[in-house]
């Protein structure tokens, strides 16, 4: 590990407390890393800041130590139902991880409670957990926040409890607007005290973040730390420990390259990108069935329960492989990480720094590698102007299997795998045509090799289905010219109707025995049929007796003729 530091603990301008110092030396940081030796001191001296360092360079350090060090200077110490300081992640993951690593150090002082509030689980249960325990620091994403402040009726009343806030820190502030939760952001800070300590934290910084420092931040102090070091311009925002590769490499190809590099690398950890949820379900369970003897798992934004388990357990692997979206890309610490592959190319240039940082993270060693199709050859310059990435070329492997065909009998064998391809294979080209580099990533000369799906369940339904065409297209040649006539239907039914009505009543009165003539029911009927009308109101008494009369009479004329 490379000694990327800047200063040790005991340089800062205001000392440290025992406790801080002793969770240090527990977790093995016995120096700063330069955006911590930056941020800490004008965080401890009650300054809002909005800082932006590289991927993997110790932001969580850079705010977890000035809260901590704020709530032990207060005046007045905080009460269980008190919040003092709030921490808001864009992910679960990210919650999760801030969480542990906040945990290292509030268990050398009992006197804070903390509490994690994210999605996946009953809201009920985290009203009781506040209840029971208080949350004298929160880590939360925004959705879950904002509900909690709109539990009064379950007896919670966060609004109350957030009035001795010291601290706010957004993590990843770009992701947490790219999310579309600005609107959830601004009913929290609605909230809030004015008086209070923010800080903004990401790896790049956008229009929208700058809109946020204005609005939410006084007098913020800004920090940008760079890489520095021969390898590194002045404004690289990859880390100068990693290597990054490229493959180009055709549709039908792209796939056997990726499992034939993760069966080279079985022993290492691997962390593969997808674009879409439905690609992570496809391509997770093709390499699961082709790749033996590794530990394969999948994980997405659409995962409910399983996702805060899957993402401990990979934690913890010594090797494997993650199949992800971008969900992972953003903060996520998982150690010894050797390699990221980008299957698919992010939808931003952004959203490439983020993803590779997920390896060589505080001074280690890592690599990437993006698969790219040869007409999607200029994102490499286009990069390495827009992100200040500097990328080698990686030529694709030769004598590799052809896999395609076992991916496509796996889909014939398997209905759900058949159907789990096209609703990848169909998200991917919506990912792919909202592409920010529309210019370069065109849609038009993409295509479905490579997916190992045919369009129909099979060869022989293909050919039944071109018989079917010849045939009609036969017939159609053999009509030409000719009129087809068609017999004109009535557009009523109302006289069928009076037909069936009429042949039902007549068998009726034929099984009662009855010898009351059609002419005498249908005079009948149609007395009923004025008594009904008089009843309504429709008619009056005279007009009833008078067309009674007629009736009758037209009758009778009809007998004598």
């Amino acid at each position: 590990m490379e000694a990327v530091t800047e200063g040790s603990w005991g340089s800062l301008p205001l000392p440290l407390s025992p406790g801080v110092l002793r969770a240090l030396r527990e977790l093995r940081f016995h120096q700063m890393t330069p955006v911590q030796s930056a941020t800490i001191p004008l965080f401890m001296s009650n300054k809002d800041v909005a800082a932006e360092a590289v991927t993997g360079s110790g932001k969580t350090l850079a705010f977890v130590i000035p809260i901590l060090e704020i709530l032990l200077r207060r005046e007045e110490k905080l009460k269980k139902m008190q919040v003092g300081a709030i921490i808001i992640t864009p992910t679960r993951e990210l919650a999760i991880q801030i969480d542990e690593v906040l945990s290292h150090f509030t268990k050398h002082f009992p006197m804070f409670s903390q509490i994690l509030l994210i999605g996946g689980r009953n809201p009920m249960e985290d009203v009781e957990k506040f209840k029971e325990h208080g949350g004298n620091i929160i880590v939360a994403t925004p959705g879950r926040l904002e509900d909690l402040f709109r539990r009064k009726a379950e007896g919670l009343d966060l609004a109350s409890c957030v009035k001795a806030l010291d601290v706010l820190v957004l993590d990843e502030a770009d992701r947490l607007l790219d999310m579309g939760f600005e609107a959830s952001l601004n009913a929290i800070l609605d909230f809030l005290p004015k008086q209070r300590r923010t800080g903004l934290f990401s790896a790049t910084q956008t229009q929208e973040v700058e809109n946020l420092v204005r609005a939410g931040l006084r007098n913020p102090v800004r920090i940008s730390v760079k890489e520095k070091g021969v390898a590194a311009s002045n404004t690289q925002k990859t880390p100068t420990r990693l290597e990054n590769y490229y493959m180009i490499c055709k549709a039908d190809e792209k796939f056997n390259q990726l499992v034939h590099f993760l069966r080279q690398h079985k022993q290492e950890k691997h962390l593969v990108f997808f674009s879409t949820c439905a690609c992570v379900e496809y391509y997770g369970k093709a390499l699961e069935s082709l790749i033996k003897q590794v530990k394969i798992m999948s994980i997405h934004g659409k995962m409910k329960h399983k996702r805060n388990k899957i993402f401990t357990e990979f934690r913890k692997l010594p090797g494997g492989i993650l199949v992800c979206t971008d969900v992972m890309a953003r903060g996520i610490d998982i150690p010894e990480v050797h390699w990221v592959l980008q299957y698919d190319p992010p939808s931003s240039a952004s959203a490439f720094v983020h993803r590779c940082g997920r390896t060589a993270r505080i001074g280690n060693v890592g690599s990437a590698l993006v698969f790219l199709l040869p007409m999607e050859e200029s994102y490499i310059n286009f990069l390495s102007i827009n992100q200040k990435c500097p990328m080698q070329e990686m030529k694709p492997q030769t004598n590799v299997l052809d896999l395609l065909p076992k991916l496509k009998s796996m889909a014939l064998a398997d209905r759900a795998v058949f159907e789990k391809g096209m609703k990848a294979f169909v998200s991917y080209v919506q990912a792919y045509a909202k592409h920010e580099c529309n210019l370069i990533f065109r849609i038009k000369g993409n295509s479905q090799q490579g997916w190992g799906l045919s369009l129909f369940s099979s060869d022989n339904k293909s050919i039944v289905r071109q018989k079917k065409l010849e045939e009609l297209k036969k017939e159609r040649e053999e009509n030409q010219g000719k009129k087809k006539f068609v017999k004109n239907k009535a557009w009523s039914k109302q006289k069928a109707k009076r037909e069936r009505k009429k042949k039902v009543t007549a068998k009726r009165r034929r099984e009662e025995g009855s010898d009351i003539e059609d002419e005498d029911m249908e005079e009948l009927l149609n007395d009923t049929r004025l008594l009904k009308r008089l009843k309504k109101g429709k008619i009056s008494e005279e007009e009833f007796e008078k067309k009674l009369t007629g009736n009758h009479r037209l009758k009778a004329e009809t007998v004598e003729d």
